[in-house]
């Protein structure tokens, strides 16, 4: 807020040097901005990427064999083979998506099952579930990625599902068109 500046009489001036002294102008310093905030350090990522080749060498799964040939794939009987290719090439909007990782099975299936039926209420009919690719599941694969195929195939409200794109999250989510 900025404060008008006043007119000071002559009566006044004269009171205030009388009562002061003598006084001489001090240049104007301008005051000291606050500092810029430094960005934000994302930390817990680059920790979470300096894990990754340590537990690629103690892991039971060669993590490129999961990637080649693991994509996910589903058409419902009775629609159009142009639909599943359509959906694989990107040709849909994702219209939202939930993320799985670091839930268990149980409530993972908990989760699809809201956000699917919160999806078809609210019309975002093409939306993508990451899974992830199982990497941290040791001997016993990709957990939540069967789950998510297995759930996905017995829903009577999914048309098609299948991996996604590369650059939305490969073989670790899968995009999937709901019945409108």
């Amino acid at each position: 807020m900025k404060r008008r500046a006043s007119v000071v009489s002559a009566d006044d001036h004269d009171l205030f040097v009388q009562s002061i002294g003598s006084v001489r102008q001090v240049k104007q310093v301008a005051a000291e901005c606050e500092r810029p905030r430094p960005p934000p350090e994302p930390v817990q990522s680059r920790l979470d990427e300096a894990r990754v080749p340590s537990e690629l060498m103690d892991s039971a799964i060669d993590p490129a064999l999961i990637e080649v040939g693991e994509e996910l794939s589903h058409l419902k009987d009775g629609h159009s083979p142009l639909l599943l290719r359509k959906l694989k090439r990107g040709q849909f909007s994702v219209a939202d998506e939930i993320d799985l990782h670091q839930m268990t099975q149980t409530v993972a299936r908990e989760a699809i099952a809201q956000f699917l039926a919160e999806c078809r209420r609210e019309r975002r009919l093409c939306v993508k579930i990451i899974h992830g690719k199982g990497l941290r599941s040791r001997n016993e694969g990709p957990v939540l990625k069967r789950l998510v195929d297995g759930l996905l195939r017995r829903r009577a409200d999914v048309l098609a599902f299948a991996s996604a794109k590369a650059n939305q999250g490969g073989t670790g989510a899968v995009v999937v068109l709901l019945a409108g």
